[in-house]
């Protein structure tokens, strides 16, 4: 092990290489002498907030009442950071920890400028880059920093990524390895040094975005390991990972090293706290406090998604930097106005409603931030204009989830999304095969559909929105077996560790029942085929040809789907019909433009079978 982390210190290019020799079996901070000071400090932190610059609207369960409000917004986000920050207690770090980047009509339009934009309304004083800053490669990944760079009222935010190496010479590494990239940075507070090191899922960027193929991605443990050695070697003994390697990965990571304080997480969307009493699930406790590998205690926090949430964490350490302490709030940010039955409420009920509000802690009546909204208007001006053309309406709910029976989205239940996953993937893959003319099947994967879509108006941004990423459709033909195979290609990706659950297939055209207990290769049975012009079900042929349609993306081979990278030739036709362009063409196609949920029998997932076994069966129509 020790020779391990020795090489994962050269590779890293270290002025003090030989720290990774460090021995990190041992409790180096109850060992160390009392050298320092106690300190306090308070992490104001969010992550995945994928271009979702405006607010949004959501009912929460107050006194058993439902009542819809407002929530998020990143102007909302800079006012609860800016008063957040005024009345802390401590020193304070402002972090983020990834996936700033895609996922609206501001990224479609603005390629990361409304977002660098906002987040300089913040000035952050850490970025941990997510997998999908990568979705416009490396070169759109550096628009992106040059953006948040470009700044007159904040120093330059750090890009923190130590297991993220471009190769020297190319867009983000021009002249040295940690020209752009940094692997941590060293705050200083009252002569006492915290080090913050920044760690990207591995991979799930390499697979599900777009990153060079000369950008090298690290073993995330090791190197987290590795980078802690080094600073602990240059005296900071009070260290915080800022990941974007998923809430329970990062729990079982802390158990494996030795010398970590505090993780601040993304990349699972995952809310902490309790929530309970409002209708929302949550992932665990704010903070989640679990031991490294020394039995020393680490404090592990994330803060949702999507601008709706700020996390306020408040540490105390001793003069050795162990954590005497830990705790604080998870400010779920929401505002007027206030509505019930459709009806915005009278001034008395709203003076009632913020009268509830404030007895709950972990949600915060927080008014936007107006210098933020100017600077955001700027840009959502433009946005309006296209966003608002509709195009259609949808007469029900259409729920999203990735793997059936997942938290995701407010519109339904996790019980709900059993067995068969999200109603708006569904959807959507019907979508494409309907305008891919020559096609038999549709194949999509779930973190392609980016948003659940309440019964209501469509219009132009609901369907970019939906689909942000400008890709373009594929048709592959392919054989029965090669179907099957990147069936359980897609499936394994989307259950393993360090694998995306964004990759759970869904399909027109094709129906199976799935099994996650099982082993790779025997996930995927019962799996039967209805073309589109066909009455029937019928079992899927291993031998003979079918077209399938596809995103350009997982056509590639990312997202684990690496069967399709077998389709080559004049069997791979790129239509190039933009993927978002083809949902609207195809509400615009239906009768009175309006769409609805899909019967339950064309749903791909028939059956569904957990990791524990558990199975739920098919939903009568």
């Amino acid at each position: 092990m020790k020779l391990k982390k020795l090489t994962l210190a050269l590779f890293f290019g270290s002025s003090v290489a030989l720290t990774g020799c460090l021995d990190s079996s041992s409790d180096n901070k109850q060992q160390a002498e009392t050298t320092g000071s106690p300190i306090n400090l308070t992490l104001l932190h969010m992550n995945d907030h994928h271009s979702n610059l405006d607010p949004t609207s959501v009912t929460l369960t107050l006194n058993d009442e439902q009542v819809a409000m407002t929530m998020g917004g990143f102007p909302r986000v800079v006012g609860a950071f800016k008063e957040l920050e005024t009345n802390a207690s401590g020193h304070v770090l402002k972090l983020h920890a990834g996936d700033a980047i895609t996922g609206t009509l501001y990224y479609t339009l603005f390629k990361g400028e409304a977002d660098a934009a906002m987040m300089n309304q913040v000035c952050f004083d850490a970025f941990a880059l997510g997998n999908h800053e990568f979705d416009g490669g490396d070169e759109g990944l550096k628009e992106f920093i040059d953006y948040l760079h470009a700044s007159d009222t904040c120093p330059a935010t750090p890009i923190l990524g130590a297991n993220v190496k471009p190769q020297v010479g190319t867009v983000l590494a021009p002249n040295a390895e940690n020209e752009i990239i940094k692997p941590y940075v060293i705050k200083e507070f009252n002569g006492e040094k915290v080090g913050i090191i920044g760690i990207d899922i591995k991979d799930k960027t390499q697979n599900s975005s777009s990153p060079a193929s000369t950008t090298v991605f690290l073993d995330e443990v090791e190197t987290a390991q590795a980078m802690i050695n080094e600073l602990e070697a240059q005296g900071v003994n009070k260290i915080i990972l800022l990941t974007h390697y998923q809430f329970n990965n990062d729990v079982s990571m802390a158990s494996q090293l030795t010398g970590v304080d505090i993780i601040v997480g993304g990349d699972s969307h995952t809310l902490l706290g309790d929530f309970n009493s409002l209708g929302l699930n949550s992932g665990g406790d704010y903070p989640t406090i679990t031991q490294d590998a020394a039995g020393s205690k680490v404090c592990v926090v994330q803060a949702w998604d999507n601008a709706k949430l700020v996390g306020e964490l408040n540490v105390s350490f001793d003069a050795q930097g162990r954590v005497e302490s830990c705790e604080g709030t998870p400010h779920l940010l929401v505002d007027g106005p206030f509505r019930q039955g459709g009806e915005q409420v009278s001034a008395e009920k709203q003076a009632s409603i913020l009268a509830t509000l404030a007895a709950i802690p972990q949600v915060r009546a927080q008014a936007e931030d107006q210098t933020a909204r100017n600077v955001l208007t700027g840009f959502s001006d433009q946005v309006d204009i296209l966003k608002q053309t509709k195009i259609g309406e949808t007469t029900d709910n259409l729920c999203i989830a990735r793997i059936p029976g997942d938290n995701r989205g407010t519109l339904c239940t996790a019980a709900e999304k059993l067995p068969h996953g999200g109603d708006i993937q569904m959807l959507v893959a019907h979508a494409f095969r309907e305008m891919a003319k020559r096609s038999d099947i549709a194949i999509q994967n779930a973190g392609g559909v980016r948003i659940e879509v309440p019964a209501g108006d469509l219009t132009i941004g609901t369907a970019y929105t939906l689909l942000p990423f400008s890709n373009t459709l594929v048709e592959l033909t392919m054989t029965g077996d090669q179907i099957r195979r990147v069936l359980e290609d897609a499936v394994d990706n989307a259950i393993k560790v360090g694998g995306s659950d964004g990759a759970y297939p869904y399909a027109a055209g094709l129906r199976w029942d799935v099994d996650l207990s099982q082993e790779k290769g025997a996930r995927i049975s019962n799996l039967e085929f209805k073309g589109r012009d066909d009455a029937n079900w019928t079992a899927l042929n291993a031998s003979a040809s079918y077209v399938v349609v596809t995103n350009d993306f997982i056509a590639a081979g990312r997202d684990g789907y690496t069967t399709f990278t077998e389709i080559q030739g004049e069997l791979r036709v790129d239509t190039f019909l933009d993927y978002a362009q083809s949902f609207v063409d195809y509400v615009e196609a239906q009768a009175n433009n309006r769409v609805s949920k899909l019967p339950y029998s064309e749903y791909s997932t028939q059956n569904y079978t957990d990791k524990d076994g558990l199975t739920y069966t098919t939903k009568a129509e």
